[in-house]
């Protein structure tokens, strides 16, 4: 700690005086800092303990350091804040909105958490498609950490493997396995959330400036993440229930080079559309005749609580490898674990294992561990039982609601967290969101799920006005908010329209 080469022509004493000084004043030594026992310093120095002594009573007595009576002797902080203000460093001040790159300043324009309506609390807020926290499970979840943490020890809390905890990864392919997937020659990676997981697959397939296509509207992080990319995004407008018309998706993939397909077939957001089977079918047989590899999200699958389970693309893939499976529990289970995965090809899964280890070098281990104690216990499905009922319940009473209270042109979403009400032309959304927010009442806007096909791929217009919609979130609010909200959006649309009517007859 101390290097020091003594100069025999001055008092050893003040020379190490002057040593520790100088460590103080250039901040080497900090404040409550504890020095070397004399004794200590002595050894370490060879030099006399008298000297040591001698030399911390010169500071103390000038305030540098100061000493507690059986505990030692500690740096002073009134002594480093008068020297730090003779030597007060030159001004700098750099401009960082000018030195930030073009990644930086894509992130800020697409946060939405910056620039759009935000919640305050005591509002009726639809803008929340999170799982309702009381549904969790905290007593199984306290089981599973313990039971967890007493098998594997010290092990969960040290570094893991990039691919993912082995328990967890192996359970996970018996799952998706018993979903009616083939997972002969497939692998799955363990990612922080679906986020990370549409990354990490974009990152490997992708390069800037590629096109990749979605249904239109689609997930507003999917479109950050591709935008942030710099990859152009085609959409392929939702123009019915029966979701994207493949003559449309057709006629895109003759005229365009599509690198993949983004697709939400179950529980689509922002519509909350459930594809049917014959057109997921129908999609797959498209894609595959061209080999375009399709991105399928799968983010949903437990929330089926309003028909049969169906088939997702990535099971009609079959044996075949051109379907990449991202898929979470997210809307369902503990997401601020933020654990998700990756279901794809094993080649692609190798390297997806090693951008995700050069990335973050792997995802909480501990986290894994409690979920898949959790995962494998009697608890989870009783829970899900649990949580199908509770926001069925949810969902029939908005469904209710907005068909008394809003007049509207399309309602759409056929079960889940959320649906989409596209409202007539002549209501701005956005206009109608401040009236809400005055009221305490607040929701997502339809435009920031917008895909725009300015850059001309030979496609007609949307004629269902899309954009004019919002995403009413239902999972997280009580009964009474939802009754209330819903009323009071029907009340200003209802008022918007009277006005737009008066201002009509005045023409």
């Amino acid at each position: 700690m101390f290097f020091i080469q003594f100069n025999e022509n001055k008092k050893k004493y003040i020379q190490l005086a002057d040593y520790i000084k100088n460590m103080i004043e250039n901040g080497s030594l900090t404040y409550g800092g504890k020095l070397p026992s004399t004794r200590e310093l002595s050894e370490e120095l060879k030099i006399g303990r008298s000297t040591v002594m001698k030399s911390y009573e010169l500071l103390e007595m000038e305030e540098y350091i100061y000493t507690i009576k059986g505990k030692g002797t500690f740096i002073n902080q009134l002594k480093i804040k008068r020297d730090n203000e003779k030597k007060s460093p030159q001004s700098v001040s750099i401009n960082w909105e000018s030195s930030i790159n073009n990644y930086a300043k894509r992130a800020v324009d697409l946060d939405i958490m910056k620039w759009d309506a935000q919640y305050k609390k005591g509002m009726i807020s639809f803008k929340s498609i999170a799982p309702d926290g009381d549904t969790f499970d905290i007593e199984g979840f306290k089981r599973a950490f313990y039971n967890r943490l007493s098998i594997e020890g010290s092990n969960l809390l040290n570094y893991g493997y990039a691919k993912g905890y082995k328990p967890l990864t192996e359970w996970l392919l018996e799952y998706i396995k018993d979903k009616g997937v083939n997972i002969e020659g497939k692998d799955i990676l363990i990612t922080n959330g679906f986020t990370e997981g549409l990354n990490l697959a974009l990152s490997a397939i992708c390069e800037s400036g590629d096109k990749v296509i979605c249904e239109n509207p689609t997930h507003n992080t999917a479109i950050k993440i591709m935008k942030m990319r710099d990859i152009q995004i085609i959409g392929v407008d939702i123009k019915s229930r029966e979701g994207i018309d493949t003559n449309e998706l057709k006629k895109i993939i003759n005229n365009n080079d599509v690198k993949a397909v983004f697709l939400i077939p179950s529980y689509h957001n922002p519509t909350g559309l459930v594809m049917s089977y014959e057109k997921r079918e129908e999609i797959y047989s498209i894609l595959s005749e061209k080999n375009i590899p399709i991105i399928e999200d799968w983010f949903a699958e437990e929330l089926n609580y309003s028909g049969d389970h169906i088939k997702s693309i990535t099971a009609i893939g079959g044996s075949n490898n051109n379907v990449i499976n991202i898929g979470s529990f997210s809307k369902i289970l503990f997401p601020g674990m933020r654990i998700g995965w990756i279901f794809a090809d094993k080649e692609l899964i190798d390297v997806l294992e090693s951008i995700k280890r050069a990335m973050n070098i792997h995802t909480s281990f501990i986290d894994q561990g409690i979920l898949y104690e959790y995962l494998k216990s009697e608890q989870f499905p009783q829970f899900i039982k649990r949580i199908r009922r509770r926001y069925k319940q949810k969902y029939e009473l908005m469904k209710e609601m907005v068909e008394e209270e809003i007049k509207y042109e399309y309602l759409w979403g056929d079960g889940g967290l959320y649906m989409y009400v596209i409202l007539n032309e002549k209501i701005k959304v956005r206009t109608l969101l401040e009236r809400c927010i005055k009221r305490g009442v607040i929701f997502t806007c339809g435009d920031v799920f917008s895909v725009s096909n300015i850059q001309s791929n030979g496609i007609s217009s949307n004629k269902v006005k899309i954009e004019n919609g919002l995403r009413l979130g239902f999972s997280k609010l009580k009964n009474s908010e939802i009754k209330k909200g819903i009323k009071i959006i029907g009340e200003e649309i209802e008022e918007m329209l009277n006005n737009n009517s008066q201002k009509d007859s005045l023409k």
